[in-house]
Protein backbone atom coordinates (compact mmCIF):
# COMPACT_ATOMS: atom_id res chain seq x y z
CA UNK A 1 0.00 0.00 0.00
CA UNK A 2 1.61 3.15 -1.11
CA UNK A 3 1.68 6.47 1.61
CA UNK A 4 -0.84 8.11 -0.30
CA UNK A 5 -3.17 5.08 -0.13
CA UNK A 6 -2.54 4.83 3.85
CA UNK A 7 -2.71 8.86 4.42
CA UNK A 8 -6.55 8.27 2.31
CA UNK A 9 -7.50 5.21 4.67
CA UNK A 10 -6.57 7.43 7.81
CA UNK A 11 -8.55 10.24 6.99
CA UNK A 12 -11.20 7.88 5.97
CA UNK A 13 -11.08 6.29 9.70
CA UNK A 14 -10.77 9.26 11.37
CA UNK A 15 -14.21 10.73 9.43
CA UNK A 16 -15.45 8.07 10.75
CA UNK A 17 -15.01 8.38 14.07
CA UNK A 18 -16.21 11.97 14.23
CA UNK A 19 -19.09 10.81 12.33
CA UNK A 20 -20.09 8.16 15.08
CA UNK A 21 -19.30 10.39 17.73
CA UNK A 22 -21.28 13.29 16.61
CA UNK A 23 -24.17 10.87 16.35
CA UNK A 24 -23.49 9.44 19.64
CA UNK A 25 -23.45 13.31 21.16
CA UNK A 26 -26.63 13.90 19.62
CA UNK A 27 -28.31 10.53 20.80
CA UNK A 28 -27.11 10.82 24.12
CA UNK A 29 -27.34 14.52 25.01
CA UNK A 30 -30.35 15.61 26.65
CA UNK A 31 -32.68 18.18 25.50
CA UNK A 32 -32.97 21.95 26.96
CA UNK A 33 -36.71 20.20 28.26
CA UNK A 34 -34.13 17.66 30.19
CA UNK A 35 -32.07 20.18 31.08
CA UNK A 36 -34.25 22.56 32.63
CA UNK A 37 -36.68 19.31 34.25
CA UNK A 38 -33.47 17.56 35.69
CA UNK A 39 -32.97 21.24 37.39
CA UNK A 40 -35.03 21.64 39.43
CA UNK A 41 -34.98 17.52 40.49
CA UNK A 42 -36.91 15.51 38.00
CA UNK A 43 -34.45 12.82 38.74
CA UNK A 44 -35.70 12.52 42.44
CA UNK A 45 -38.92 13.19 41.84
CA UNK A 46 -40.16 9.64 42.15
CA UNK A 47 -39.35 10.19 46.10
CA UNK A 48 -41.74 12.76 46.34
CA UNK A 49 -45.15 11.21 47.97
CA UNK A 50 -46.78 14.46 48.80
CA UNK A 51 -46.50 18.24 48.25
CA UNK A 52 -48.02 21.04 50.16
CA UNK A 53 -48.17 24.45 48.97
CA UNK A 54 -50.39 27.67 49.48
CA UNK A 55 -51.02 29.98 46.35
CA UNK A 56 -50.84 33.10 46.97
CA UNK A 57 -51.64 36.29 44.46
CA UNK A 58 -51.62 39.86 45.42
CA UNK A 59 -53.16 43.00 43.09
CA UNK A 60 -55.90 43.14 40.94
CA UNK A 61 -56.59 39.46 41.60
CA UNK A 62 -56.19 38.18 45.38
CA UNK A 63 -56.58 34.80 46.40
CA UNK A 64 -54.86 31.86 48.23
CA UNK A 65 -55.46 28.07 48.02
CA UNK A 66 -54.33 25.58 49.54
CA UNK A 67 -53.17 22.25 48.29
CA UNK A 68 -51.83 18.81 49.35
CA UNK A 69 -51.02 16.84 45.49
CA UNK A 70 -49.85 13.01 46.26
CA UNK A 71 -48.64 12.43 42.51
CA UNK A 72 -48.28 8.37 42.28
CA UNK A 73 -51.88 8.97 43.13
CA UNK A 74 -52.78 11.78 41.80
CA UNK A 75 -54.97 12.51 44.66
CA UNK A 76 -55.77 16.67 45.29
CA UNK A 77 -56.82 17.97 48.77
CA UNK A 78 -57.62 21.73 48.50
CA UNK A 79 -58.81 24.31 51.23
CA UNK A 80 -59.54 27.73 49.95
CA UNK A 81 -62.54 29.65 48.41
CA UNK A 82 -65.27 27.98 46.28
CA UNK A 83 -66.75 29.30 43.72
CA UNK A 84 -68.98 31.60 44.98
CA UNK A 85 -66.17 32.72 47.39
CA UNK A 86 -66.73 30.88 50.60
CA UNK A 87 -64.73 28.58 52.35
CA UNK A 88 -64.27 25.20 51.04
CA UNK A 89 -62.57 21.94 51.54
CA UNK A 90 -62.71 18.56 49.20
CA UNK A 91 -60.17 15.75 48.59
CA UNK A 92 -60.38 13.59 44.88
CA UNK A 93 -58.50 11.50 42.68
CA UNK A 94 -58.54 13.77 39.28
CA UNK A 95 -59.48 10.77 37.36
CA UNK A 96 -62.24 10.57 38.96
CA UNK A 97 -63.90 14.30 39.22
CA UNK A 98 -67.40 15.00 40.78
CA UNK A 99 -69.38 17.90 39.96
CA UNK A 100 -67.38 19.82 43.13
CA UNK A 101 -64.21 18.72 41.82
CA UNK A 102 -64.77 20.19 38.38
CA UNK A 103 -65.08 23.41 39.43
CA UNK A 104 -61.74 23.46 41.86
CA UNK A 105 -59.43 21.12 39.42
CA UNK A 106 -59.16 24.55 37.03
CA UNK A 107 -57.48 25.99 40.16
CA UNK A 108 -55.20 22.96 41.15
CA UNK A 109 -53.82 22.81 37.63
CA UNK A 110 -52.80 26.85 37.49
CA UNK A 111 -51.62 26.57 40.41
CA UNK A 112 -49.38 23.52 40.34
CA UNK A 113 -48.10 24.93 37.04
CA UNK A 114 -46.80 28.02 38.62
CA UNK A 115 -44.83 25.69 41.10
CA UNK A 116 -44.29 22.83 38.61
CA UNK A 117 -43.52 23.80 35.37
CA UNK A 118 -40.42 23.27 34.63
CA UNK A 119 -41.31 19.06 34.93
CA UNK A 120 -44.07 19.99 32.62
CA UNK A 121 -41.26 20.38 29.74
CA UNK A 122 -41.03 16.84 30.21
CA UNK A 123 -44.06 15.75 31.27
CA UNK A 124 -46.69 17.34 28.77
CA UNK A 125 -45.83 14.98 25.48
CA UNK A 126 -48.19 17.26 23.79
CA UNK A 127 -46.39 20.71 24.29
CA UNK A 128 -44.09 21.92 21.58
CA UNK A 129 -40.91 23.05 22.91
CA UNK A 130 -38.68 25.18 20.83
CA UNK A 131 -35.14 26.90 22.01
CA UNK A 132 -35.02 30.20 19.82
CA UNK A 133 -31.42 31.60 21.14
CA UNK A 134 -30.68 34.22 23.44
CA UNK A 135 -32.93 37.31 23.84
CA UNK A 136 -33.13 40.62 26.00
CA UNK A 137 -35.06 39.86 29.15
CA UNK A 138 -38.21 41.06 29.02
CA UNK A 139 -38.08 43.07 32.42
CA UNK A 140 -34.78 42.66 33.75
CA UNK A 141 -31.54 43.95 32.02
CA UNK A 142 -29.41 41.43 30.54
CA UNK A 143 -30.45 38.66 28.32
CA UNK A 144 -31.35 34.48 28.48
CA UNK A 145 -31.85 32.00 26.38
CA UNK A 146 -35.67 32.31 25.50
CA UNK A 147 -37.60 29.17 25.57
CA UNK A 148 -41.40 28.87 23.81
CA UNK A 149 -43.74 26.68 24.74
CA UNK A 150 -46.85 25.95 22.81
CA UNK A 151 -49.60 23.73 23.72
CA UNK A 152 -52.45 22.14 21.36
CA UNK A 153 -55.26 24.56 20.37
CA UNK A 154 -57.20 21.71 21.34
CA UNK A 155 -57.91 20.12 24.82
CA UNK A 156 -56.90 21.79 28.64
CA UNK A 157 -58.61 24.16 30.76
CA UNK A 158 -56.90 27.02 28.34
CA UNK A 159 -55.98 25.49 24.70
CA UNK A 160 -53.42 27.29 22.63
CA UNK A 161 -51.47 28.81 25.79
CA UNK A 162 -48.30 29.45 25.12
CA UNK A 163 -45.58 30.13 27.59
CA UNK A 164 -41.44 32.57 26.59
CA UNK A 165 -39.43 31.28 29.17
CA UNK A 166 -36.20 33.06 29.64
CA UNK A 167 -33.59 30.42 31.14
CA UNK A 168 -30.01 31.76 32.52
CA UNK A 169 -26.64 29.54 32.04
CA UNK A 170 -27.75 27.29 35.03
CA UNK A 171 -30.56 26.45 33.66
CA UNK A 172 -32.77 28.12 35.91
CA UNK A 173 -36.19 30.12 35.12
CA UNK A 174 -35.63 33.70 35.61
CA UNK A 175 -38.57 35.36 33.85
CA UNK A 176 -41.19 34.40 31.83
CA UNK A 177 -44.58 35.64 30.33
CA UNK A 178 -47.74 34.29 29.13
CA UNK A 179 -49.44 34.24 26.17
CA UNK A 180 -53.43 33.41 26.99
CA UNK A 181 -54.55 30.82 24.08
CA UNK A 182 -51.78 31.82 22.06
CA UNK A 183 -52.31 35.02 21.94
CA UNK A 184 -49.43 37.75 20.33
CA UNK A 185 -49.04 40.23 22.91
CA UNK A 186 -48.54 38.40 26.26
CA UNK A 187 -50.72 38.34 28.85
CA UNK A 188 -48.71 39.00 31.84
CA UNK A 189 -44.70 38.88 32.14
CA UNK A 190 -43.37 37.67 36.13
CA UNK A 191 -39.74 37.09 37.49
CA UNK A 192 -38.78 33.66 39.04
CA UNK A 193 -36.80 34.64 42.03
CA UNK A 194 -36.19 33.50 45.38
CA UNK A 195 -35.61 30.24 45.32
CA UNK A 196 -35.43 27.36 47.63
CA UNK A 197 -35.14 23.38 48.06
CA UNK A 198 -37.96 21.42 48.99
CA UNK A 199 -36.01 18.06 49.79
CA UNK A 200 -34.83 16.99 46.56
CA UNK A 201 -36.97 19.94 44.21
CA UNK A 202 -36.20 23.26 43.79
CA UNK A 203 -38.97 25.86 43.53
CA UNK A 204 -39.09 29.31 43.25
CA UNK A 205 -41.55 31.01 45.55
CA UNK A 206 -41.65 34.39 44.31
CA UNK A 207 -42.88 35.87 40.71
CA UNK A 208 -43.21 39.70 40.57
CA UNK A 209 -44.88 41.16 37.68
CA UNK A 210 -47.65 43.01 35.79
CA UNK A 211 -50.58 41.50 33.99
CA UNK A 212 -51.10 43.16 30.61
CA UNK A 213 -54.68 41.14 29.72
CA UNK A 214 -56.55 37.73 31.01
CA UNK A 215 -59.20 37.04 29.74
CA UNK A 216 -61.44 34.13 31.25
CA UNK A 217 -60.55 35.78 34.82
CA UNK A 218 -63.24 35.81 37.58
CA UNK A 219 -63.70 39.42 37.01
CA UNK A 220 -62.37 41.98 34.96
CA UNK A 221 -58.72 42.65 36.05
CA UNK A 222 -57.15 45.97 34.83
CA UNK A 223 -54.19 46.22 32.52
CA UNK A 224 -50.87 47.11 33.17
CA UNK A 225 -51.85 46.79 37.35
CA UNK A 226 -48.48 44.78 39.09
CA UNK A 227 -49.59 41.52 39.98
CA UNK A 228 -47.46 39.21 42.30
CA UNK A 229 -47.77 35.86 42.42
CA UNK A 230 -46.07 34.19 45.59
CA UNK A 231 -45.78 30.34 47.28
CA UNK A 232 -45.68 29.70 50.84
CA UNK A 233 -45.72 26.63 53.68
CA UNK A 234 -44.17 24.83 50.42
CA UNK A 235 -43.28 21.23 51.54
CA UNK A 236 -43.08 17.42 50.42
CA UNK A 237 -43.38 14.54 51.99
CA UNK A 238 -41.01 11.83 51.22
CA UNK A 239 -41.27 7.70 50.61
CA UNK A 240 -40.88 6.26 53.79
CA UNK A 241 -41.36 9.25 55.68
CA UNK A 242 -44.24 10.70 57.31
CA UNK A 243 -42.28 13.88 58.10
CA UNK A 244 -43.08 17.05 56.23
CA UNK A 245 -39.57 18.71 54.53
CA UNK A 246 -40.01 22.63 54.56
CA UNK A 247 -38.44 24.17 51.79
CA UNK A 248 -35.48 26.68 52.50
Amino acid sequence: MTKASRLLVVCLLLLGMMVLSSTFWAQTSPSISEQIAKTYGLDSFSQIEAIRYTFNAEGPLKVSRTWVWEPKADRVSYEGPDKAGKPAKLTYVRSQLSAEAKEIDPGFINDQYWLLFPFHLVWDKSAKVEDTGTHKLPMGKGSAKRIVVTYPSDGGYTPGDTWELFVGADHRIQEWSYHHGGSVKPSGTWTWVEYKKAGPLLVSENHLGTIFALPGAPKPLPAGKPLRIFFSDVSVKLTGSDAWVKAQ
